[in-house]
């Protein structure tokens, strides 16, 4: 299974052809296509041998849903639960028990460590390990990590992950995904903010 389509975040922010953001969106062309040819690179890859499409999706449900219930989190849901239905069922309650705010962690720079923060940490459980499997279970708790706690993913984190099999260009793969949707989920939430504006003043 893949995942691409003409422009996701027109569909995740409600643009339509000729509206206000459409328009405010086609005057920077080369962001757009950038933005959906990353997406397709991730989620409609040439190469799935390392990283399944399924598992891409579940962990965008994980990220997404975790973070917001939003169109985007409802988006990946969707995909995940069409690609992958039992274990999506198992990533969606995952997501939502490990929702918090954030981002917490703690800076090792000298004269920043006032502004370190902390806060919850998630680790998967025993059920859902048995449930998804070492390695899915892994990415989730580094798309948590990425998520919340940025400035601790270090060389330890990646480690983790490649204990629990996955390949070095599969970390970098995940931590490119985790990265993107966050950006995506981002770009969306301010679209719908704008045309709700645009609602308002009409």
């Amino acid at each position: 299974m893949t995942l691409a389509t003409l422009d996701v975040v027109d569909a995740l922010a409600g643009v339509a052809p000729g509206d206000p953001l459409d328009t405010l969106r086609r005057r920077r062309p080369v962001t757009r296509e950038q933005l959906q040819a990353s997406h397709d690179a991730l989620f409609a890859p040439v190469d799935v041998s390392g990283f399944p499409v399924a598992e891409r999706l579940l962990v965008a449900a994980f990220a997404t849903r975790s973070t917001a219930d939003d169109a985007t989190a409802v988006y990946y849901a969707d995909a995940a639960t069409a690609a992958d239905p039992e274990r999506a069922a198992s990533v969606l309650a995952e997501a939502s028990a490990a929702a918090t705010a954030g981002p917490f962690g703690r800076y090792a720079e000298a004269g920043l460590h006032d502004e370190s923060a902390d806060g919850r940490r998630y680790e998967p459980g025993i059920v859902v390990r048995a449930a998804l499997g070492e390695r899915l279970t892994a990415a989730l708790a580094h798309a948590h990590l990425l998520t919340y706690r940025p400035r601790e993913a270090d060389g330890a984190a990646q480690a983790r992950l490649l204990d629990a099999g996955w390949s070095p260009d599969g970390v970098i793969t995940l931590s490119q995904l985790i990265s993107f949707l966050a950006f995506q989920q981002r770009v969306a939430a301010g679209l719908r903010v704008l045309a709700a504006s645009q609602e308002v003043s009409a």
